[in-house]
């Protein structure tokens, strides 16, 4: 069967169908808010001034917004905020018995999470627009145009509350693509962003190899390179450690049931994108908000927090690592496995069933997610030095391919789920994607 006919497939199934162009058209939505201007602001200064900087932390951070920043417009923020928020409130529930607690209600006590996240979501939007709007008022053009045509609080009221609407209006897209849609709606939202600007800086890229800027040559090993990235990420995704285990046999009525052999697969990243958006988002906060403010020392710092500079480098490796393995054992409780593995029946050899088994487990996950994180790192940062020393006029690392591959990933296994449970053919012919939460 073609491609093209397993891609048909999405659209016999009524569901599935509805869902794919649901999140397609919340998707355009978001890309139509994209391109709303924030008032009061004078674009032309605007655009002079972003020309200059798609290779510091403020092009890393329009390129999450999808162009949005550059802009300025209503969602310039993008959802950054809420990944803020989220964090801010996993680090939270280690800490506050109450919120523990909540997370160990199930559904209910997820609600409430949920809703703390949202208000939080907002105070960061707050904090984050009002720095936005004050560092605006003192910008100005090479050209010496003002970026701000009348400043003072009108502007800065209406900015914060512009900025702070449509966090909360893209934050809602997202939740209702997860409720409603196929795939992970913030991930999707992230997604969009990155991909939106790709065709932008390809005509980019040929116009400056028209002119002689940017060499052929050059162009050829950025390409090679992405090429080798892509084909690491889809590699190292597919990557387990199966762990052997053993059912031992029982009787259940007249029947003699078990005795049978299978393994548990750990993936060597287990937490998939999100500790390079967590780590993204932490250092994106204070340098966003340096960035705007022209004292020399707050300056300093914008300048030691932009990609490929050793101490960007540093904290973001540091971030990864951490986030690697807080947002595995948020999602992966070697208790919980061990525990139903012998309610089953289920040992693994060698190993002694309960507390021995989970210990082994909890060992090789913290293995294994060391080299998933060295792997993220390598692929997030490797090509920020590539391309600073390329001189490349935009904005493209191993952060963005990194999370372009790995949603994709992950909405396609989505898809292939609906299809092979309901008897269609998927994508793949030979064998089936990997689920990535496996």
């Amino acid at each position: 069967m073609s491609g093209a006919e397993n891609i048909g497939n999405i659209f016999k199934v009524p569901e599935l169908k509805r869902r794919v162009l649901f999140t397609l058209g919340i998707l355009a939505v978001y890309r139509l808010g994209a391109h709303i201007p924030t008032p009061g602001i004078d674009s032309a200064a605007l655009v002079e001034i972003f020309a200059r900087v798609q290779s510091t932390i403020l092009g890393f951070f329009d390129m999450f917004s999808g162009g949005a920043l550059s802009r300025l417009t209503i969602f310039a923020l993008g959802i950054m905020p809420y990944i803020s928020a989220s964090i801010i409130l996993q680090l939270l529930t280690i800490v506050s018995p109450y919120l523990a607690r909540l997370k160990k209600e199930g559904e209910q006590g997820q609600k409430k999470i949920t809703q703390y996240t949202r208000y939080g979501t907002i105070l960061v939007s707050i904090i984050q627009s009002s720095g936005i709007s004050m560092g605006l008022e003192a910008m100005k053009s090479p050209s010496g145009q003002a970026v701000v045509m009348e400043p003072g609080w009108s502007f800065r009221l209406m900015t914060i509350l512009t900025l702070t609407a449509g966090t909360a209006f893209i934050m809602w897209l997202g939740e209702q693509i997860t409720e409603r849609g196929i795939g992970n709606g913030i991930s999707l939202i992230i997604f969009a962003g990155i991909v939106a600007g790709t065709p932008a800086a390809i005509f980019q890229s040929l116009d400056l190899m028209g002119t002689g800027e940017l060499q052929p040559l050059v162009m050829l090993v950025i390409t090679v390179m992405m090429a080798f990235v892509v084909g690491a990420i889809v590699f190292s995704e597919g990557g387990q450690r199966r762990i052997p285990i053993q059912y031992a046999k029982r009787v259940v009525g007249r029947k003699m049931m078990g005795g049978q052999s299978s393994h548990l697969p750990l993936k060597v990243n287990t937490a998939g994108v999100i500790p390079p958006i967590f780590a993204s988002s932490i250092i994106m906060f204070p340098a966003t908000i340096a960035q705007f403010i022209t004292h020399p020392w707050m300056q300093n710092i914008s300048a030691a927090l932009t990609p490929g500079n050793v101490i960007y480098s540093l904290i973001f490796i540091g971030a990864i690592f951490f986030f690697c393995y807080f947002y595995t054992a948020v999602i992966f409780n070697p208790v919980d496995v061990a525990d139903n593995m012998k309610k089953h029946g289920g040992y693994v050899p060698g190993i002694r069933p309960g507390a021995k088994t989970a210990e082994y487990i909890d060992q090789v996950l913290s293995r294994i997610t060391f080299f998933g994180a060295g792997y993220l790192s390598l692929i997030c940062i490797l090509p920020d030095y590539l391309i600073k020393y390329f001189n490349i006029p935009f904005y493209f690392g191993g952060t963005s391919l990194l999370i372009v591959v790995g949603v994709s990933l992950d909405t396609m296994q989505q898809i292939e789920s609906h299809l092979v449970m309901r008897n269609y053919d998927g994508f793949v012919k030979k064998g089936r994607l990997r689920g990535r939460r496996g």
